[in-house]
């Protein structure tokens, strides 16, 4: 395949302008080498493994098998108790680039950017990006209203030449990439680039359970709704009979829990952490309880295949 020239595959030295999405539960060492041997770049969430030991095997192993550039995500808020230990492993292995989510990236892009390393930041408006900015991110990850997991509010048509016209850095588009058209539609709007996640998880590298992976086949972009139950804030998800049966809605208390200025914070982590638990029995074990997180370029998968293989899908005309 040709190569695709813009800013983020100058920026990272790649083939083509994108990124496998960091997929909480999914994402894992062997995906990370098979796309960054197949011409894009890969990410982890840190959060992904249980114990540092666990952390630094998987970039270990990454760094033995490729010498192409691969990020790690990092949770920056308050509740992310593992973040400096995460974030002084990263730095040990001179990771290419971080991408920070759900919090404030000044003690990443202070730390990181003196060694060398990116640091692309998850946005969904243009007053957090112009923040971003200030501090010295090298670029912008658009999460737009069709991407999977905790999605933004705007469209890609909206988000990304706002982002253009105010800010400096490189654009980078997360949501609603499944094919080359759906590539080429978000560089023709300014984006330098794609993170594409939901595509990936019906792959045969993909940890999880089959049956997570044949529901990103055989359910598409219509199928796909908001859930508050998950983690307190929306999150999307397949709208298995599961999902239908137990609504998309908090319920009267969760709701009053959260509301409530005294125990709001551990109410809030006490839903965080039961929606987490409740993905990953869904993810891989067999369980009824099928709570799938996945975003809308579910529409464009249509079979299990390797890694390289969904590439090769992104990338062909």
């Amino acid at each position: 395949m040709e190569k695709i020239k813009t800013a983020l595959t100058e920026m990272l030295g790649i083939d083509y302008p994108i990124i496998m999405a960091p997929m909480f539960l999914v994402s894992n060492a062997k995906m990370v080498i098979e796309a960054c041997n197949a011409g894009i770049t890969g990410t982890i969430p840190s959060l992904n493994y249980r114990t540092n030991d666990e952390f630094r095997a998987a970039l270990q192993e990454i760094r033995n098998a490729t010498n192409k550039p691969f990020g790690i995500n990092l949770i920056t808020n308050q509740s992310n108790v593992k973040l400096r230990d995460h974030l002084d492993i990263c730095k040990e292995f001179k990771v290419d680039f971080i991408i920070t989510s759900l919090g404030s990236p000044e003690i990443v892009i202070n730390e990181c950017k003196p060694l060398g390393m990116k640091v692309f930041c998850d946005v969904i408006d243009i007053a957090y990006s112009k923040k971003v900015e200030a501090m010295g991110a090298d670029a912008l990850i658009a999460v737009n209203n069709e991407a999977g997991g905790h999605a933004g509010n705007q469209t890609p048509e909206q988000l990304i030449p706002d982002l253009v016209k105010h800010c400096k850095i490189p654009v980078i588009s997360a949501g609603g990439v499944g094919n080359r058209a759906g590539l080429n539609r978000m560089l023709a709007l300014g984006a330098c680039g794609v993170s594409v996640g939901s595509p990936f998880i019906a792959t045969v590298e993909a940890p999880v359970n089959h049956d997570y992976k044949q529901a990103i086949v055989d359910y598409g972009k219509n199928d796909i709704v908001r859930t508050t139950k998950l983690s307190g804030t929306p999150c999307t998800v397949i709208n298995t009979p599961y999902v239908k049966e137990v609504g998309t809605e908090q319920n009267w208390l969760e709701k009053l829990l959260a509301k409530n200025k005294t125990i709001k914070k551990y109410a809030k982590m006490i839903t965080f952490y039961k929606g987490m638990k409740m993905l990953e029995k869904a993810a891989f074990s067999a369980t009824y309880q099928t709570m799938w997180c996945a975003g809308q370029s579910i529409e464009h998968v249509h079979a299990i295949k390797p890694v390289k293989e969904v590439v090769q899908d992104l990338i062909r005309e």
